[in-house]
Formats: C-alpha cells, sequence, structure tokens
C-alpha cells in the first residue's frame, strides 16, 4: 500500500474526522487507521473485528487505532497483538501526534455529503452513555471555521452540507455570546447561497432553539429530516436515564414542526431493555414510535458500558433485550414501508451517490438513471417500491 487507510466506525463524526484524518496523513505510506467507536458493547466488538480485518489485509503495515474505543477500551485494545499503537482521542486531529507536518492539504470531498463536525465532546451525565469519556467536554468550532470548511467542501464539489457533533444542539453554549445552533446554520445558509441542501445529523429536541425551529419549519434548503436523540418513549425510565426531556416534550416538538411542515421525515435513537424497563414501559418505547410516526429509527439493544450508573442498575436479561430490540426494529419497519410507499409517483430532488442510487429531501434512498453523475442533483419520479429502495 502507498497511500494511509482509513478504516472509520461509529458515528457522523468519526466520518468527518477520518476524512480530516485522510488528509492530514496524506503521504504516509504502509500505514492503517482504525478510528474506533465504543458506543455499546456491540461497537467495540466491531472495532476489534475490524482491527483483525485490518491486519490480515495488510500484514506489513503500521496499524494505529484511535476513536473512542481507544480511550474508553485502552487496555483492552492496546493488548491486542495486531494493534501497534494507539492515538488518543482528543488528539487525533494533532499532527503532532502523528508525527506529520503541521501544513497538511484542505479536507478533500470525499463524500457526496460533507460532514462538517461543528461540535465535540459533551456536558452532560446520561446514565448510560460512556462517550464523555472518550470525548471530553463540550466544545464548539467557532463561526468563522465552520464556514471556513463548508467552503472547502463546496469547491470540491460536495452537493450537501451535514452539520454534525456528539451533542450537536449544544454547539455556541462556550462561544463568547452564547450563540444558538440555529445562528450557525443561519450564517451557513446566508454566506452559500449556493448551498441547496443542509442537514442536520442527530439533535437534542429539548434544546432546539426559536431559529432552529423556524428554519425547519419553513427553509426549503434546510432538508425536511430530522432525527432526535429520544432515546425511550417512557417518562419513568427517560428519568433513570438522565435525559432532559420528558416524552411529551418530543411529541409537542414534531407536532409543531410537521403542522408547518407536513412532510418532515422523523427519525429517532431508540434504546430497547435499558435496566429497569418492565413490559409496560416497553410498551411505551412502541407506542412513541407510532406517535411520532418514526420511519428513520436506529434501535439500540441496551449494553452496559464501564463505568457508567446505568451498569448499575438492575439488568433486564439479554433474551428480552433482544426481543424488545426486534420489535421497535419492527414497528419502524411497518411505518417506513407505508410512508416510502407515499413517495411513489411524487417528484423528488435526488443527491447523487456513487453506487447509483441516491436520497431525497426526506432522506428515502431513489435508484438513479444509469450514467447519472455522482454528486449531481436530478429530479426523479419513483414509480416501484422494493426492499425500502424507490425506483
Amino acid at each position: 500500500m502507498n497511500a494511509p487507510e482509513i478504516v472509520s466506525l461509529g458515528c457522523r463524526l468519526n466520518l468527518s474526522e477520518s476524512e480530516r484524518m485522510r488528509a492530514m496523513l496524506a503521504g504516509e505510506d504502509n500505514l492503517v487507521v482504525v478510528n474506533s467507536c465504543a458506543v455499546t458493547s456491540e461497537a467495540v466488538r466491531q472495532t476489534r473485528q475490524a482491527i483483525r480485518k485490518a491486519r490480515k489485509a495488510n500484514p506489513d503495515a503500521r496499524l494505529l487505532v484511535t476513536g473512542c474505543a481507544a480511550d474508553i477500551e485502552r487496555d483492552q485494545l492496546a493488548a491486542m497483538p495486531e494493534v501497534d499503537g494507539l492515538i488518543a482521542n482528543e488528539a487525533k486531529l494533532d499532527p503532532r501526534a502523528w508525527n506529520v507536518p503541521a501544513s497538511a492539504p484542505p479536507v478533500p470531498a470525499l463524500h457526496t455529503r460533507a460532514f462538517v463536525a461543528v461540535q465535540n465532546g459533551c456536558d452532560h451525565a446520561c446514565t448510560f452513555c460512556v462517550i464523555p469519556q472518550g470525548r471530553g467536554k463540550s466544545r464548539s468550532l467557532g463561526v468563522a471555521d465552520v464556514l471556513g470548511e463548508v467552503e472547502t467542501h463546496l469547491e470540491a464539489g460536495a452537493g450537501e452540507v451535514v452539520l454534525t457533533g456528539v451533542d450537536v444542539t449544544s454547539w455556541g453554549h462556550d462561544l463568547p455570546g452564547g450563540p444558538t445552533l440555529g445562528a450557525l446554520v443561519g450564517a451557513v445558509l446566508d454566506a452559500f447561497p449556493e448551498l441547496s441542501r443542509i442537514r442536520m445529523s442527530s439533535i437534542d429536541g429539548i434544546e432546539v432553539d426559536d431559529q432552529l425551529f423556524e428554519l425547519f419549519a419553513s427553509e426549503p434548503r434546510v432538508m425536511p429530516h430530522i432525527h432526535l436523540s429520544l432515546q425511550h418513549g417512557d417518562d419513568l425510565i427517560l428519568k433513570r436515564m438522565k435525559r432532559r426531556h420528558l416524552r411529551a416534550d418530543a411529541v409537542d416538538l414534531v407536532a409543531r414542526l410537521k403542522r408547518r411542515r407536513p412532510d418532515l421525515a422523523v427519525g429517532a435513537d431508540l434504546i430497547a431493555g435499558f435496566p429497569t424497563e418492565t413490559e409496560e414501559h416497553h410498551a411505551a418505547n412502541l407506542s412513541i414510535i407510532r406517535e411520532l410516526d418514526i420511519v428513520h429509527g436506529h434501535i439500540f439493544p441496551y449494553s452496559p458500558r464501564p463505568g457508567t450508573p446505568a451498569a448499575r442498575m438492575p439488568q433486564v436479561d439479554r433474551q428480552s433485550v433482544k426481543r424488545r430490540a426486534g420489535e421497535l426494529r419492527t414497528e419502524v419497519a411497518k411505518l417506513r414501508a407505508d410512508w416510502l410507499a407515499t413517495l411513489v409517483d411524487k417528484p423528488l430532488t435526488v443527491l447523487a451517490e456513487a453506487d447509483g442510487t441516491g436520497y431525497s429531501p426526506e432522506f428515502a434512498r431513489v435508484k438513479l438513471p444509469a450514467g447519472t453523475k455522482r454528486g449531481s442533483i436530478v429530479t426523479v419520479t419513483p414509480k416501484t417500491l422494493e426492499d425500502n429502495l424507490l425506483s
């Protein structure tokens, strides 16, 4: 191999950081970097699997591991014979940690959708979450820096910008004057009138400020797709998670948005089998899927993470956790199929990916005509739906 290989796992923030590392490490020969995830025990298992796979494919390369698991599971990963070294998650974008020159080339837009990490870390203490151990306190990227990154991606041909972070709705809390995320999104839209599509990664609904709400509700360049860091549909479980919202808060937010923008597609993160969860609590988790009309569901079977309060709570047996996660996924799948069927025979503006498909503003996947150029935005009127793909 004559260029660094970056293996990225986990969240969109990791994907954004992997692009920056790829640019920073350009010219480093015979190097493999695994940018790891530790959000669940399954994510750690996948990280270890990716390390073994990378070593098998590159037996003579220097293999380094960074990302959240490199901090949270440091001893376990360091003991793996395939690993040559670890780079602290907080230091992975610092050229000095890699012994490379500080003058790195610009970040290339390697994806049709450019992921811009505007925030990192988290100041909250959800009882199930290990991420603050790997990401540290919340830090915001300044407006000028965000605009600079967006400009670089647009110049490289990105057709859509996704603003991402660990707790992206906390953006600005640590900056002078405490600007809001809505102000940042407005600044990006004002600075780049040629940007036709901006999308948000997972957000904390209780922190949606008035300007951000208005942009979601009425700005056509903000995609009609909101993904909520919801986690559960039962108030007692939400309190035991130390979440800052209740069920009614999420229901009210979505209802107000859909009154203004009926085509809004709702996504959410949900945890199945949180400690102390009863069948009644699980039923509330199931019912919120239909109440919010969640068509993009990320379902996580609960797994205890080291050092978290939830790991010390009474646990739900693994068989029940697995069953409940399956029931949540089935419910989302039903709503998703019904929703996708409503998009048949409807003209959709689709951003083309490299694999012959693309995504509509609502984040529905659409098959494109042969020869459609990657990064172009085309109008497609799908006639059929098969395996969640409109064509």
